[in-house]
């Protein structure tokens, strides 16, 4: 049965950091791209950042360049976002994705509020 378990949201007052972790049992994460999601309230869940299987690329949305950084643990089946330089906009929950497959996290709330 294949799992992902989010961790790491909380309360941050803008400009904080946070690091958020997926751990994924039941499959093999090394072989797929992954990538976090999030949805903040009213609005669609959107794409923030992937990552391909050994590293070689990773790809974020212009809302989240060069602030957010997307890693993996391939040995421990964990997939990482380092989030700085938080915003207020930032707020919502943040879910981790095996691949383009329907497996996901429960989410994380993060909420970027003074």
């Amino acid at each position: 049965q294949v799992q992902l378990v989010e961790s790491g949201g909380g309360l941050v007052q803008p400009g904080g950091s946070l690091r958020l972790s997926c751990v994924v049992s039941g499959t093999l994460s090394r072989f797929n791209t992954m990538g976090w999601y999030r949805q903040a309230p009213g609005k669609q869940r959107e794409l923030v950042a992937t990552i391909t299987p050994g590293s070689s690329r990773t790809d974020y949305a212009d809302s989240v360049k060069d602030r957010f950084s997307i890693s993996r643990d391939n040995a421990k089946n964990t997939l990482y976002l380092q989030m700085n330089s938080l915003k207020p906009e930032d707020t919502a929950v943040y879910y981790c994705r095996l691949g383009s497959s329907n497996y996901w996290g429960q989410g994380t709330q993060v909420t970027v509020s003074s």
